[in-house]
C-alpha cells in the first residue's frame, strides 16, 4: 500500500492542485486514502442475520437433494425452473455482481488502477481470462484422465440409451400404486422423465462413474467460485455501515437464496453413483450455506480495524471477484447453457419445454441482476 502521507493530507487536497499527482486525488474522491472502519453498531441484527443466511441458503441448497430422497418428488416442471432458473442467476452473478465490481476496485478508473504496476495493463480482463483458461484446462485434462483410466470415450455409443432402447416395457396395470404421486409424465418404458429422479436410472457402472467424475469436477470448480464471492459479502455485511447494511443484509437473503437453488439443482442433476457416499452431496450443500455466515462472523470480529473501502481491501476483492467471474463465466455459458440447450437433442424435440426453460433461465438473469443495483 502506498505511503499516502509523502503526497499531502487528504482533508485539504483539492482538485485545483498541480502539485498533487491525479491518482492521489481520486484515491481521495473515492475514500481509499483515508479509509476506516464503517461500523456503526447493530451488532445484535447482524448477529442474528448469521443464522437466518444459514437456514435460508442451507436449505434452498439441500431441497432438490431431499426431493430425491423421499418420495416426494420434484414435478418435471419445477426441476426444469430450479435448474434453469439458477443458471440465469450465475451467469447473472457472474457479470454484474463480480464483473461489474472488480472493474469498480481495480479497474483503469479506480485509486488501485491508477497507481504503480497496476496501472500497466488492463487486469481485470486478464484475471477474468486467465481464470477461465484455468478452468478449461482442468475440465480437459480431468476428462482425458478419466477416459483413459476408465476405458470410456464421449464418442462411443451412448451405453445409457442401447440398455433402455433393448429393454422391454413392463406391463402396467391399471392400478393406483402404480401412479406416479407428484412427477405426471413417464416414457414409454414406465420410466420417470430425465432430471426428475436420478436414483431410479439403469446405468451402466462405467458410464455412470464417467458422468460423474465429470460434472462432479465441474461442479467443485463452479462452487469455488460462488465460495470467493461469499466470502467478500460476508464480510462487508459484519462491517459496513449500519444504514447500508439494512438494505444489504435484506438482499443478500434473496441472493443467497437464488444461488443455492441454483448450486442445488446443479448437485441433483449429477447422476451420482451407489458406491460413493451420499453425505457427500449434503456437505457440499453446507460449504456453500456456511460460508456467508462465517464470513460475516468475522466480519463482525474485526469491525473495529477492517476497512473495506482500504487499497489491500480493494486489491483482494478485486482480484477474487475477477477470478470467480471468469470461472462462473465459463462454468454458465459451457456447463450449463450449452450443454442444456444446444448439446441436449431431446429438449429442442419438446417445444413447451425448451420455451420454458428459456424463460426460466431469462428470468433467473433478470432477477438477480436486479439484485445488483443494491449488492
Amino acid at each position: 500500500m502506498p505511503d499516502w502521507s509523502v503526497f499531502g493530507d487528504p482533508d485539504n487536497v483539492t482538485l485545483t492542485d498541480d502539485s498533487v499527482p491525479d491518482f492521489f486525488k481520486i484515491c481521495v474522491i473515492q475514500g481509499v486514502a483515508d479509509a476506516g472502519p464503517g461500523f456503526s453498531g447493530g451488532v445484535g441484527t447482524r448477529i442474528g442475520s448469521i443464522f437466518v443466511i444459514f437456514v435460508v441458503s442451507t436449505f434452498v441448497t439441500i431441497f432438490p437433494l431431499l426431493s430425491q430422497k423421499f418420495t416426494w418428488k420434484l414435478s418435471k416442471w419445477f426441476y426444469l425452473f430450479a435448474r434453469n432458473f439458477g443458471a440465469g442467476v450465475i451467469i447473472a452473478t457472474a457479470f454484474v455482481h463480480l464483473m461489474d465490481p472488480a472493474y469498480g476496485e481495480i479497474g483503469g478508473d479506480t485509486c488501485v488502477g491508477m497507481t504503480g504496476h497496476w496501472a500497466d495493463y488492463s487486469w481485470v480482463p486478464a484475471l477474468i481470462l486467465i481464470s477461465i483458461f484455468a478452468v478449461f484446462y482442468i475440465e480437459l485434462f480431468s476428462e482425458v484422465y478419466v477416459e483413459r483410466k476408465y476405458g470410456y470415450s464421449a464418442e462411443e455409443p451412448d451405453i445409457q440409451k442401447l440398455l433402455v432402447e433393448v429393454t422391454p416395457a413392463p406391463q402396467i396395470e391399471n392400478d393406483a400404486s402404480n401412479s406416479c404421486a407428484v412427477c405426471d409424465d413417464e416414457t414409454s418404458t414406465g420410466k420417470k422423465e430425465d432430471g426428475v429422479d436420478f436414483d431410479e436410472r439403469s446405468i451402466d457402472s462405467a458410464t455412470s462413474l464417467y458422468e460423474f467424475k465429470q460434472q462432479f469436477a465441474a461442479f467443485l470448480i463452479l462452487e469455488l467460485g460462488i465460495i470467493f464471492h461469499s466470502v467478500i459479502i460476508g464480510l462487508n455485511l459484519g462491517s459496513t455501515d449500519y444504514d447500508e447494511f439494512k438494505t444489504l443484509y435484506i438482499v443478500l437473503v434473496f441472493h443467497q437464496s437464488f444461488e443455492g437453488l441454483g448450486i442445488g439443482a446443479r448437485l441433483s442433476a449429477i447422476p451420482w453413483p451407489k458406491e460413493k457416499p451420499e453425505y457427500i452431496k449434503y456437505l457440499l450443500c453446507l460449504a456453500y450455506g456456511i460460508v456467508t455466515p462465517i464470513s460475516v462472523a468475522i466480519g463482525i470480529g474485526v469491525r473495529t480495524t477492517y476497512a473495506s473501502s482500504s487499497f489491500t481491501a480493494n486489491i483482494v476483492s478485486g482480484v477474487l471477484d475477477a477470478l470467480s467471474s471468469g470461472i462462473l463465466i465459463y462454468n454458465s455459458l459451457v456447463e450449463f447453457i450449452a450443454r442444456d440447450f444446444i448439446f441436449d437433442k431431446k429438449i429442442r424435440k419438446r417445444t413447451d419445454e425448451l420455451l420454458y426453460s428459456l424463460f426460466c433461465l431469462t428470468l433467473g438473469a433478470g432477477i438477480m441482476a436486479l439484485v445488483g443495483k443494491w449488492a
